[in-house]
């Protein structure tokens, strides 16, 4: 199997492998951020790719995403003779914190509502149209959705990240506040012209469907390599890779909107409670599936791989400072073209310049 596909045929008695999946780039991506995500050390490109062979990845597909993975700024790569090696960039501790903080802390509550949106207005001029696309690339970052061309809400306070991000683009003719509607009291026509909650909502029931089997066979079996029924290393590498890479997405495409404004029996609970519940117990097994691939190219480099779980990363301090980075820039990258891809289908509808 070749490109983005993950080998779907179950060994007899197996459990589920993973459903067609996300491209190289991105699988390797979340392995490198479940046991890589604090090491500095490059990992032998040979290692990296028998590691996505494991996903059904063909050599020519890995090789072709480490590069560019590179050339997109989010992996750098060393030489040592002959032998070329990948690795995350170098990054201040608060910017790792807060990375993994979103990812696995997200969804963890439903925001309250104080009742008032954060409303932005601008007015770029038509020969600055550059500018003007890369403001509404950071507000759809922000979570804002479109209400007209150039009016924009989101129900969370905003403002200092709006004027930070005018700033940082030298807008002058943007005006962010805070307000109430109060033309009525029906609050559905707001996120309904913003926001595509059906759509998202959709989304999270097929991650509950593709995933639910596997919490069903873990409760059973349990999740340790073992017994009869149990998952193997090999198993729970590429069932706690394949939800991880599924989750990673709804950081981006979900804007946390508070519970009044979302519709009754709202599925990202049980999402993330199916997700939580898998990651966390299959982390052991699978990071062994991991050291011992990458043992068979470096002992040494095998024994720094290590894994981390929802509970532990909700537990690191957060930042209390934060700065927008080299990394961001390029994780921002990534994400917009998550937002701009067929897979966000048409949940952001304040899609392109106009």
């Amino acid at each position: 199997m070749d490109g983005g596909q993950v080998a779907a045929s179950p060994e007899p008695g197996s459990l589920p492998r993973a459903r067609q999946g996300a491209e190289p780039q991105r699988l390797l991506t979340t392995l490198l951020g479940d046991y890589w995500f604090w090491r500095q050390e490059h990992i032998p490109s040979a290692a990296l790719v028998r590691l996505l062979e494991e996903f059904g990845i063909s050599e020519a597909s890995a090789r072709a995403a480490l590069r560019r993975l590179v050339s997109r700024g989010l992996l750098t790569s060393s030489r040592n003779g002959r032998t070329t090696a990948y690795g995350l960039p170098p990054r201040a501790s608060d910017v790792i914190v807060a990375h993994m903080r979103r990812l696995l802390t997200f969804g963890a509550v439903t925001p309250p509502w104080d009742g008032e949106w954060t409303v932005v207005t601008f007015s770029v001029p038509e020969d600055q149209r550059d500018t003007r696309r890369t403001l509404r690339d950071g507000l759809r970052l922000l979570h804002f959705g479109m209400i007209f061309d150039a009016v924009w809400v989101s129900p969370h306070d905003r403002t200092d990240d709006v004027v930070e991000l005018t700033r940082r683009l030298g807008v002058r003719g943007a005006v962010v506040f805070r307000a109430r509607k109060v033309a009525d009291d029906d609050l559905a026509p707001v996120p309904a012209r913003a926001f595509d909650v059906t759509a998202l909502r959709e989304r999270y029931l097929r991650f509950i469907d593709t995933h639910r089997p596997v919490a069903e066979r873990l409760a059973m079996s349990g999740p340790m390599p073992g017994s009869m029924s149990g998952p193997s290393p090999a198993e729970a590498l590429r069932l706690r890779t394949a939800i991880m890479t599924d989750w990673r997405v709804f950081p981006t495409l979900d804007p946390d909107l508070p519970a009044e404004l979302l519709p009754a029996g709202w599925p990202r609970d049980e999402a993330r409670r199916l997700c939580v519940r898998i990651y966390d117990s299959l982390g052991e097994p699978a990071e062994r599936r991991f050291r011992e691939i990458l043992a068979g190219f470096d002992p040494e480099l095998a024994g720094l791989a290590a894994h981390h779980t929802f509970t532990q990363v909700s537990a690191l301090e957060s930042p209390v400072t934060r700065r927008h980075t080299a990394f961001d820039e390029t994780t921002d990258r990534d994400r917009l073209d998550l937002l701009g891809g067929e897979e966000a289908g048409a949940w952001r509808k304040g899609g392109g310049d106009r």
